[in-house]
């Protein structure tokens, strides 16, 4: 509808039509052909020549449309559109359809102005914008999306929760001793105890809550993305035992070990740093350097 003389490529994938989840409406197709069909029906609702063509990707949602060309004269731009428009209602819910019967739809003031000629310009009374003209209530993504993943959030409000979580932790279960022993071996090294998020978020400073409500995943996406301190689950939170990780497969080809052996300890041990018993591995079996003469 941007103009006559456009055309356009498009590689289906989710399963959504103008105005949400698309419905199946047969069952003697699988739901991605019936799709593909639904989406190629909107290009030939919309005066399209359209081709099917299948891409050289590495994915299992291949096949794509390209429209061209247009099967009727410029001088029934008119009438296709008012058939699009049809179709659109005819694809909403019955509360938007309806919404859209009161709003109205004149095609004698917009679809001349909405179907120019690339190069060409609308009259001055004829420069609404599509959104209010075809779809009434459509609301478009912004056109840079916020990242809300708690990745953008400043370093030292991040290392102050991460250390704040973890002392609550610490401090929740009773010291061991250095007479407790677990299979023979001395094991002092104090893991705390686990919290659920609930828990963690009630001992936490409200000013921080707030400024973690605005991610998406709040206090359990910051805590999941420090995984080398903690581990989350079953929304339970814990102090990760690096003692109870497994070793790296040493059945790697040999390229792959050199990789890995490459980007070895690039990051600080937080706990050979914050932990009271500082890491509960020896330095050269931890994949985290103690101290920043190991960095690489």
């Amino acid at each position: 509808r941007s103009s006559y003389s456009c055309c356009y490529f498009v590689l289906p994938c989710c399963f959504f039509d103008f105005h949400g989840k698309y419905s199946r409406r047969q069952s003697k197709k699988t739901q991605y052909r019936e799709y593909l069909d639904f989406v190629a029906q909107v290009g030939f609702v919309c005066g399209f020549h359209v081709e099917e063509d299948c891409l050289r990707i590495p994915s299992t949602k291949r096949v794509s449309f390209v429209g061209k060309s247009r099967t009727y004269p410029a001088a029934e731009r008119a009438l296709i559109d008012k058939q699009i428009t049809q179709f659109i209602n005819s694809h909403r819910t019955c509360a938007v359809a309806t919404c859209d019967r009161r709003v109205g739809f004149n095609l004698k003031d917009h679809s001349g102005g909405l179907c120019k000629e690339a190069g060409s310009e609308p009259p001055e009374d004829e420069t609404e914008t599509a959104g209010t003209v075809w779809m009434p209530g459509f609301q478009p993504r912004e056109k840079v999306e916020q990242v809300r993943n708690c990745a953008s959030l400043p370093r030292d409000f991040v290392d102050e929760v991460v250390l704040n979580v973890a002392n609550l932790l610490l401090n929740a279960a009773p010291q061991k001793s250095c007479s407790d022993k677990q299979g023979g071996n001395m094991n002092t090294w104090n893991q705390g105890e686990s919290l659920s998020l609930r828990e963690v978020a009630e001992h936490l400073d409200k000013e921080i809550l707030k400024k973690l409500k605005s991610e998406y995943g709040g206090l359990q996406t910051l805590l999941k993305n420090n995984h080398q301190v903690f581990e989350v689950l079953n929304g339970r939170v814990h102090i990760r035992d690096w003692r109870k990780e497994k070793p790296p497969s040493k059945t790697k080809p040999e390229v792959k070990r050199r990789l890995s052996a490459g980007a070895f300890k690039t990051r600080l041990c937080w706990f050979f740093i914050h932990h009271p018993d500082g890491c509960s591995l020896p330095s050269e079996a931890c994949p985290y350097a103690h101290g920043t003469e190991e960095l690489r």
